[in-house]
């Protein structure tokens, strides 16, 4: 996640930077001391988060902010003002809509907050917009399931198991193809007679016998087979993301 901090002052903009990277180490913090930095770092990065000083150099954030929301990447994006005035703070929110303030001297709890908020939200509306199926399963039961969480299907005697990153689900009554067809997903494709695979999971590929081949996955013990009749598709899709696979 990317979070962007315009502050002109550089031990405000340092302390704001310290107490972020306390938070998670899978933040990515950028800095700017005024406006034509900002949009500069805003315009090569996909910023997910703005911490803005109300005043800055040459300009204020009320002004930066303006300009962020013309660009319709930025639209929505979450704005937390820092502000020694709260006077500032009544044209911010309704011309603006910015999300939250915070006030100068640094309340280190009330950034953590925010911030864990904001992640929090945006993790939730990631999962709204994830793809999935619903697959009845044993006892009668029905399961959401994530597409992009699946590493592999496999049909064994009429029974299909379907391994996520959640865990291994038993299926009945359907064949491979009507599987396939209730995914509807270009990157999940069939490998073999008895097995569909999610060709963005496959860590390595190994051949166990002249006409069959292995896939290995990343965090998974469990092992898809590749027929010789369906590996061009599926060693097509591991070339473009290996260039120096052979097979």
């Amino acid at each position: 996640m990317n979070i962007l901090i315009v502050e002109d002052d550089k031990l405000q903009r340092e302390n704001l930077k310290r107490i972020l990277q306390e938070i998670s180490r899978d933040l990515k913090i950028y800095e700017a001391e005024d406006k034509e930095g900002a949009l500069i770092i805003g315009g090569k990065v996909l910023i997910d988060l703005f911490y803005i000083d109300i005043h800055l150099k040459n300009s204020s954030g009320i002004t930066l902010a303006k300009e962020l929301r013309k660009d319709c990447k930025y639209e929505l994006s979450w704005i937390i003002f820092i502000t020694t005035h709260m006077g500032y703070m009544i044209d911010a929110f309704k011309q603006l809509h910015c999300y939250d303030y915070i006030e100068k001297p640094y309340n280190k709890e009330k950034i953590i907050e925010l911030t864990n908020k904001f992640i929090r939200n945006r993790k939730d509306i990631k999962k709204i917009n994830k793809k999935y199926v619903v697959f009845d399963i044993e006892q009668r039961l029905s399961m959401k399931i994530y597409i992009e969480e699946i590493f592999f299907i496999e049909i064994r005697i009429k029974t299909c198991t379907i391994h996520t990153k959640n865990g291994a689900f038993k299926i009945s009554g359907m064949r491979l193809k009507e599987i396939l067809e209730k995914i509807n997903c270009d990157y999940i494709i069939q490998c073999h007679k008895s097995f569909i695979v999610n060709t963005k999971e496959i860590k390595k590929i190994e051949k166990v016998g002249s006409k069959s081949w292995e896939i290995g996955f990343q965090g998974y013990d469990k092992k898809a087979l590749i027929s010789y009749n369906f590996k061009d598709q599926v060693f097509k899709i591991f070339k473009e993301k290996y260039n120096n696979f052979v097979y």
